[in-house]
C-alpha cells in the first residue's frame, strides 16, 4: 500500500457508534404484532401470512402471492412450477447474487450467463437475444438495485421464442417499468424481504403472479407438498387430515415473521421517500469526485431505491475499491458490495466454465463497485457522515 492509502485508512474515524450497512427500520406496530403472536402460540403459518399476501398482493396489483422463507425459495419453486427440466436452459445475468443462479440449478435447468448494461448494471436484452438456444426455456431478469429492467425488449425476445419468465424482484418491491410494477410481466416475480431489503421480515419472500395453477402449485411444493390449507390442521375448527401429493419442500413463512412484513408494507412509500431524500443528497454530496455515481434516474419509470451504488474506478480513483471499504470501515461507516461477478466464483468455473472476462462488464462493476448506506432509519446527520467519509477517504488518498 501506498503512504498516501495508508494514511487515508489511519484519519481518525467521523463517528463513535458504527453506521451498519441496510441496518431495517423497526417500529413499535411491528414490535407489539410480533408480542401478539407469542403471546397467541400461533407462531407458524398462520392467519397473519395470510394478511400478509393479501396486502402485498393489493400493493403489487397481482391476482395471487405467496409468502415463503426467502426470496431464494421463491426463485426455487417458480421454477418448477412453470415446469423446467433437467437441462433446459435459463437466460440470467452475470451481476446477481448467487442466489439467483443457485435456484436455477436447484431446478434442474442449466443458467446461462448474458452481460450486463455498464450503466444500469440490468441485462443487457442484445446480449440476451444471442444467447437463445433451442434449450433456451427461460428468462429471469434481475432489477438490479430497484432500477427496472428493459422488460419492453425482453418481453419482445419472450414472445419471439415463447420463454416464460421469472422476475427477479428482490430489489424491487416498488418498482414500475413505464406504469407498470414489475413482477407482474412475466409467470412470477418473486420479492424478498431479508433484513437489509425495503421492507422486511428478518428473512424471506413471496411470489407473485396471475395464474391460479401456479400460485396452488408453489404454496403445495412449500409445504412437503401436502394438500392445500394443510397448515390448518392444528386450528382451533378440529384436527384435518392432508394427503402429501407431490414431493415437496419446507420453504413456508411464519406468522412471526408476517407479523413484521404486514406493518412493513404500510408504509411502503413513506420509506421509499425517504431513500429518496438520502438518494439525492449523496448525488449532491459526492457530485465532481473521481467516482461513478448511479446512471440518472428514469423519468417514465419509478426506481426502486434499493442499493445506492458507486463505482470506485482505478484510474482515476486514487485507491482501489477494497481499500476504500476498510477506509470507510476505519471511519464506522458500514458498506456493502453488490456483486462480483457470478463469473469470478470457482463453483461456477468448475461447473459452467465461465469466466469473467467473457463478461467484461461484469467484472468492471464488480471488481469496482461499492453500496452506501441507503436506509430510511438513517438520521440526517448519518447521511452527512457518509459523504463527508467519502469525501475525506478520496482526497486524503489523492
Amino acid at each position: 500500500m501506498d503512504e498516501s492509502v495508508k494514511n487515508c485508512c489511519l484519519t481518525p474515524i467521523l463517528r463513535n457508534k458504527y453506521l451498519v450497512f441496510g441496518e431495517p427500520l423497526i417500529e413499535e406496530a411491528e414490535i407489539q404484532e410480533v408480542v401478539n403472536s407469542l403471546r397467541s402460540a400461533w407462531l407458524g403459518t398462520g392467519r397473519k401470512v395470510e394478511a400478509f399476501e393479501k396486502l402485498v398482493a393489493a400493493y403489487k396489483g397481482v391476482k395471487y402471492a405467496v409468502a415463503l422463507n426467502s426470496c431464494t425459495a421463491g426463485l426455487h419453486l417458480s421454477c418448477l412450477a412453470i415446469g423446467l427440466h433437467a437441462g433446459d436452459e435459463v437466460i440470467v445475468p452475470a451481476m446477481t447474487f448467487c442466489a439467483t443462479i443457485n435456484s436455477i440449478i436447484h431446478a434442474g435447468a442449466v443458467p446461462v450467463l448474458v452481460d450486463v448494461d455498464p450503466d444500469t448494471f440490468n441485462m443487457d436484452p442484445v446480449q440476451a437475444r444471442r444467447k437463445i438456444s433451442p434449450r433456451t426455456k427461460a428468462i429471469m431478469p434481475v432489477h438490479f438495485a430497484g432500477r427496472a429492467c428493459n422488460m419492453e425488449a425482453l418481453m419482445e425476445i419472450v414472445s419471439d421464442y415463447g420463454l416464460k419468465v421469472i422476475e427477479d424482484c428482490s430489489h424491487a418491491i416498488e418498482t414500475e417499468f413505464r406504469g407498470q410494477k414489475t413482477g407482474t410481466f412475466g409467470d412470477c416475480g418473486v420479492l424478498s424481504f431479508y433484513s437489509t431489503k425495503n421492507i422486511v421480515t428478518g428473512e424471506g419472500g413471496m411470489v407473485l403472479t396471475n395464474d391460479a395453477e401456479i400460485a396452488a402449485r408453489i404454496k403445495m411444493l412449500a409445504l412437503h407438498g401436502m394438500s392445500q390449507d394443510a397448515w390448518m390442521r392444528f386450528s382451533d375448527a378440529g384436527y384435518k387430515h392432508y394427503e402429501v401429493v407431490e414431493i415437496g419442500y419446507k420453504y413456508n413463512m411464519m406468522d412471526l415473521q408476517a407479523a413484521i412484513g404486514m406493518h412493513q408494507i404500510k408504509r411502503i412509500d413513506d420509506y421509499w421517500r425517504r431513500r429518496l431524500s438520502i438518494w439525492e443528497r449523496y448525488n449532491a454530496g459526492l457530485a465532481g469526485l473521481p467516482v461513478k455515481l448511479p446512471a440518472p434516474l428514469d423519468t417514465s419509470s419509478r426506481h426502486g431505491l434499493h442499493l445506492y451504488t458507486i463505482l470506485i474506478n482505478q484510474p482515476p480513483a486514487p485507491l482501489l475499491r477494497d481499500q476504500f471499504l476498510d477506509a470507510l470501515h476505519r471511519r464506522n461507516i458500514g458498506t456493502g458490495v453488490h456483486y462480483r461477478s457470478i463469473a469470478v466464483h470457482p463453483v461456477y468455473q468448475q461447473r459452467f466454465g465461465w469466466q469473467p472476462d467473457d463478461y467484461p462488464n461484469a467484472k468492471a462493476i464488480g471488481e469496482a463497485t461499492v453500496s452506501l448506506p441507503l436506509s430510511p432509519k438513517l438520521t440526517d446527520q448519518d447521511v452527512e457522515d457518509v459523504i463527508a467519509a467519502v469525501n475525506q477517504t478520496l482526497q486524503q488518498a489523492s
